[in-house]
């Protein structure tokens, strides 16, 4: 398990930046397990608002990489070439609340668990889906994006498989506060490990 609360750049791609992305750190990532990891099948679960076209190019007809993607289709970076390549598409409309999301999400990990038996889970947890998010303009309280980030270290958890956390997008202050609860939580469910005491894992 890892948590990179700087990383998540889900607009660059190898051969492009875009949307405040400078390098294409998921694909980096990826590419790094499948050398050096001996991994063969990654699943990417990309939360953020916005969808994630970077690496989406990237992994382009891979069959070794899925992409989850669920994402406001009305907002950047509006790359309907991109959406060509993403296993399973899952829109929330701006507007959408935390009840509804939550849905969508429990059932898109359900199909997700069905499609592919992932050795690795990137997880782009962006919080610009957060109610007043200027550019996300999803309505998600923050204890609904504690919660969907602990049911996809659940999912994890229960492919029995590692997970890296990736924070991205997130355009208001209290976006620091969020993440901090949430991974806190995360710790008081078990889901997550501390240097501290090997006894909370």
């Amino acid at each position: 398990m890892g948590i990179n609360v700087g990383g998540g750049f889900h607009h660059c791609s190898a051969e492009n930046g875009g949307g405040f992305c400078a390098y294409a750190d998921i694909s980096l990532c990826i590419h790094f397990a499948f050398v050096q990891l001996n991994i063969s099948r990654v699943i990417i679960i990309d939360l953020d608002a916005h969808q994630g076209n970077g690496h989406e190019m990237d992994f382009a007809d891979d069959n070794r990489v899925y992409i989850l993607d669920m994402y406001n289709p009305g907002i950047y970076p509006l790359d309907h070439e991109a959406r060509s390549y993403i296993n399973q598409k899952v829109d929330v409309k701006s507007g959408t609340r935390t009840e509804e999301y939550l849905l969508k999400l429990d059932e898109a990990l359900e199909v997700a668990g069905r499609r592919f038996n992932p050795e690795l889970l990137v997880y782009n947890a962006g919080t610009d889906i957060l109610e007043g998010d200027p550019l996300g303009r999803l309505k998600i309280s923050p204890d609904g994006i504690a919660l969907r980030d602990e049911k996809v270290f659940r999912f994890a958890r229960k492919k029995n498989i590692p997970i890296v956390m990736l924070t991205s997008g997130g355009y208001m202050k209290s976006s620091a506060r969020v993440i901090a609860d949430s991974i806190l939580n995360l710790e008081k469910k078990c889901l997550i490990e501390t240097s501290g005491d090997p006894k909370t894992a």
